[in-house]
């Protein structure tokens, strides 16, 4: 879906789909270069990092591994509540392994915080993060997030596996959505 399609939902279109392409190309590139000789294994965070993670792992060229874990900290809302659940765990051992977690976007960071600290008590022998968005002025905690795509705004977002109640993930560009959307 192109945001021409549904441009009466959106505000504007923050990050295009070839914005996202070479910046995504540019991080492979840097995490190839930080990984060598070490097994890496990519854990996206369903269900709004299935694109970054499709999308970034057909750009390393290297064997990794890769898991999903899915946690929820939304609902239906338009903010985080905080309290994360695990939906899914991951089908791997992280012991000893080098982690990177893909997330599509760090918000508050309440959630990705709480898997940092969950993944080390797991023993992992090292965890980042590669984020597609952040968002500076939301957050609520520090998170050190070695690989950023782009910061963005303080606004809701849709797009590239974001989503608005399940809608808009299939949008290619990241977009601002429209508040009579969602209010």
């Amino acid at each position: 879906m192109r945001a021409a399609e549904i441009a009466d939902q959106l505000s504007n279109v923050l990050v295009t789909e070839e914005q996202i392409a070479e910046r995504l190309e540019e991080l492979a590139a840097e995490v190839v270069t930080d990984y060598e000789g070490k097994d890496l294994l990519l854990v996206g965070v369903l269900k709004g990092a299935v694109m970054v993670m499709a999308d970034f792992a057909r750009k390393l060229p290297r064997d990794i591994t890769m898991d999903w874990m899915a946690v929820s900290s939304y609902g239906a809302g338009t903010k985080s509540s905080g309290v994360v659940q695990i939906r899914k765990d991951l089908d791997t051992d992280l012991t000893g392994k080098h982690v990177l977690i893909v997330e599509d976007i760090i918000d508050s960071g309440l959630t990705l915080s709480w898997l940092l600290e969950n993944f080390a008590s797991r023993g992992a022998a090292s965890i980042e993060v590669l984020a597609l968005l952040r968002k500076p002025d939301a957050a609520k905690v520090e998170i050190d997030c070695r690989y950023v795509g782009f910061d963005i705004p303080n606004d809701f977002v849709v797009g590239y596996g974001l989503d608005f109640d399940e809608r808009f993930r299939n949008l290619r560009d990241v977009a601002v959505l429209a508040p009579h959307v969602y209010s």
